[in-house]
């Protein structure tokens, strides 16, 4: 299977209330150069938590925008891509269909999905949605990373294929094994042996082991602690 991919790049800008961001993209034709950065002409604000070879590229279904604009009416035309600051926009490929470890061929480069996206606090600064991210987070529809295996250049003409399937996680599996599932070493273990799995997961999950214990997510998913009810 083909499928074809509409390509974004954004630059850092500020967010009043915020920290800088790079969520702010737009549609890019012609030929890039794909790094293990990354695209060209694409940036990434604090470089700790987002991009690096582990989250070189972030691929987010186009079908699901339809299903946050039924959720908010009000915000409707919002929900286009490229709303969540994806690299790659599809028809076609999802978090239930798309694997840990896959490696898809995209132009000249080879490109492997190494987690789900972890929501952050900063989508619900971008659209205004204060538990925007923990919505994401709740519904699987967080979109996924790659990782560059080879560069090369790569276009909009140019659809991905899927080129190996390494492992039998699915990225909705392995979002419900990190956030929806109480303490599992068993399910952990099992996503720990999926090839391709980024290097923070591997790291999350091995404490989670040794500690017995699924940290906190409030800082991720709204920028300080959890809100009071």
């Amino acid at each position: 299977m083909h499928y074809p991919a509409e390509i974004y790049i954004g630059q850092v800008r500020d967010y009043p209330g915020s920290r800088p961001s790079a969520i702010g993209k737009v549609q890019v034709e012609g030929a890039l150069t794909l790094t293990d950065l990354g695209l060209q002409g694409d940036q990434q604000a604090e470089k700790t938590i987002h991009g690096g070879p582990d989250r070189a590229l972030c691929h987010y279904p186009r079908e699901h925008y339809a299903r946050w604009a039924l959720d908010f009416p009000e915000q409707a035309e919002r929900f286009v891509a490229p709303a969540f600051g994806e690299n790659l926009s599809t028809v076609g490929l999802t978090e239930e269909n798309v694997f840990i470890g896959d490696i898809f061929r995209w132009g000249e480069a080879l490109i492997q999905v190494t987690q789900p996206r972890s929501p952050c606090f900063k989508v619900n600064f971008h659209f205004g949605i204060s538990d925007l991210a923990l919505l994401m987070q709740q519904t699987t529809r967080t979109g996924w990373l790659y990782r560059v295996i080879q560069g090369g250049n790569v276009s909009a003409d140019t659809p991905l294929e899927l080129a190996s399937r390494t492992s039998d996680i699915s990225v909705h599996d392995a979002a419900v094994i990190a956030w929806h599932m109480p303490f599992d070493d068993d399910q952990y273990h099992r996503l720990l042996s999926a090839s391709g799995l980024s290097v923070s997961w591997t790291r999350t999950l091995q404490k989670r082991r040794l500690s017995g214990s699924i940290e906190d997510f409030s800082r991720r998913l709204w920028g300080k602690a959890k809100p009071a009810k």
